[in-house]
């Protein structure tokens, strides 16, 4: 399963980003294969829309569940359409290794 993380930095060590449309970066973690991706966020500069083109970043890099800090409302609506869940993870103090040490478990 891929699962998404909103990051502050582009490494393990960087922090959970509580802002989704906005977060720095997103981690994409594969369960099965073990390997992380950091993406840019290109959206995080938008006027309007960051949340919604966010989400249709993540979907398209086949991510079945994302982590972050908060979500808005339409972003949450367009997740649930798409089936994948949402952990809200209120730690902005969370290293990313340390969220996907506990994925793991």
């Amino acid at each position: 399963m891929k699962i998404a993380i909103t990051s502050t930095g582009n490494s393990p060590e960087a922090k959970l980003d509580s802002r989704f449309g906005r977060c720095s970066f997103f981690v994409i973690y594969d369960t099965v294969s073990h390997s992380t991706e950091f993406i840019p966020n290109p959206y995080i500069e938008n006027i309007e829309g960051a949340g919604l083109a966010s989400a249709n970043l993540i979907a398209s890099k086949g991510a079945e569940k994302v982590v972050s800090g908060e979500f808005g409302a339409k972003v949450k609506s367009l997740f649930d359409s798409m089936k994948i869940k949402l952990v809200i993870l209120k730690d902005p103090e969370k290293r990313i290794n340390t969220i996907i040490e506990l994925l793991n478990h």
